[in-house]
């Protein structure tokens, strides 16, 4: 009963299970499969040092983030008395603790604590590759964003155009703002938040746009979408082979070309039936920004050439933002999501070689896995347009952010 009480506050479970994370990434306990710490201690830190010269890193292909990341690269270096490595997983841990105090607060009035309980469950299922990326820190400012909703629309574009600098996708946080004086602000201030800083790295230090090159002439990654067609078809004569190219596994060979290309067009068909649904949609609730987020990120996710273990944690951020509002209609994308977090950790890194050698184990993870990706992407999708196009005529409503602020006209 002592343990059962216990694990019913949230607060109790953050600390114990980023306690585990921590003992993960620090070597003290030891996690099945390869050593993701590695991309610290070796790429970010190798990185570090080439920041620190004046100059992007030319020579690394696997430098693929817009000029903004070099913020979270240094960032660690600033910490007075720590190792490089140490110093980056504190950080990182900083920034989980901030959006879980940003989900709390927006939340003190709920009793079922949805959104907070999606962040503090969601994180560690995705093992302790979510400490040994970059990625929760960018996730942190985007939940930021969506935090900061309607009521700041120019703290939540300049937020956006932050996230924006660190690694482009946080953009889409604006996708669902209210039309008018919200949707000018907070783009604008987006605009000038990118801009600015992107123009004067761009003239000022070397290779700040060298990442437009390096990720356009990325393969298909193993664990994507796409990739499945290749993990079946090595079972059936296929040629080619799976190496690691631009920073991570892909499947090289015949007709690899043409599955990243078809990749690209669906990812090209998501922008298109996003800017349908923005034309098309009547009804903006509290919820919408972080619905719509949700679902262009999905879709984007998706479709991808690449489906890295860490961009999940983009999804259960935005899924954590979408349920601190009552109104959400993400339930259920959002609980295929952690489903889907929990298999990705099964897939990388517990039994990665499975899915490097294309065994039936490796697919059959990857199947379930973006199966269910795929599944909560449609799911979110549908439940966006018919919650925001087909709602009743009147006129468009734009509700403050806020889990008490959704009237009963913007619930339905």
């Amino acid at each position: 009963m002592v343990v059962a009480s216990v694990v019913r506050h949230p607060v109790t479970v953050w600390v114990l299970t980023r306690a585990a994370l921590l003992l993960c990434v620090l070597g003290v306990l030891t996690y099945p499969g390869p050593d993701v710490t590695t991309d610290v201690s070796v790429i970010y830190q190798g990185w570090h040092e080439v920041l620190r010269t004046g100059t992007y890193p030319l020579e690394d292909v696997a430098w693929q983030y817009p000029p903004g990341a070099a913020l979270a690269i240094l960032a660690p270096g600033l910490l007075p008395g720590l190792g490089y490595t140490l110093a980056f997983f504190v950080l990182t841990l900083l920034c989980d603790l901030l959006v879980l105090a940003g989900l709390l607060r927006t939340e003190r009035h709920g009793a079922a604590r949805r959104g907070t309980w999606v962040w503090v469950a969601g994180v560690p299922l995705l093992g302790p590759t979510v400490y040994a990326r970059y990625d929760l820190m960018v996730t942190a400012v985007a939940v930021g964003a969506l935090l900061a909703g309607v009521r700041r629309p120019r703290v939540m574009g300049a937020l956006a155009g932050l996230g924006a600098l660190l690694k482009v996708w946080p953009l889409l946080v604006l996708l669902g703002t209210p039309r008018g004086r919200v949707t000018r602000r907070s783009w604008s201030a987006a605009a000038v938040t990118v801009a600015v800083p992107a123009l004067v790295l761009a003239t000022t230090v070397p290779g700040a746009l060298a990442f437009l090159t390096f990720q356009r002439d990325r393969g298909t990654e193993i664990e994507s979408l796409g990739a499945l067609v290749f993990h079946v078809w090595r079972h059936f004569g296929w040629q080619g082979q799976v190496l690691l190219n631009y920073g991570s596994v892909e499947f090289l060979g015949p007709y690899v070309p043409l599955v990243s290309g078809l990749a690209l067009v669906l990812s090209l068909a998501a922008l298109g039936w996003l800017a349908v649904w923005r034309a098309r949609a009547r009804e903006f609730a509290a919820a919408t920004p972080c619905d719509a987020a949700f679902a262009a990120v999905l879709l984007f996710t998706t479709t991808s050439r690449v489906i890295s273990p860490q961009y999940m944690v983009w999804l259960v951020g935005l899924a954590a933002v979408c349920l601190v509002h009552r109104a959400s209609r993400m339930l259920r994308p959002a609980v295929l999501v952690l489903a889907a977090t929990g298999v990705t950790l099964l897939e990388f890194p517990v039994w990665f070689s499975h899915v490097v050698a294309s065994d039936p184990l490796g697919v059959a993870l990857l199947v379930v896995r973006n199966g269910l990706l795929a599944a909560a992407t449609v799911d979110a999708c549908r439940r966006l347009w018919r919650q925001t196009t087909t709602a009743a005529a009147g006129p468009e409503t734009a509700v403050s952010a806020g889990p008490r602020s959704d009237s009963p006209a913007t619930s339905r």
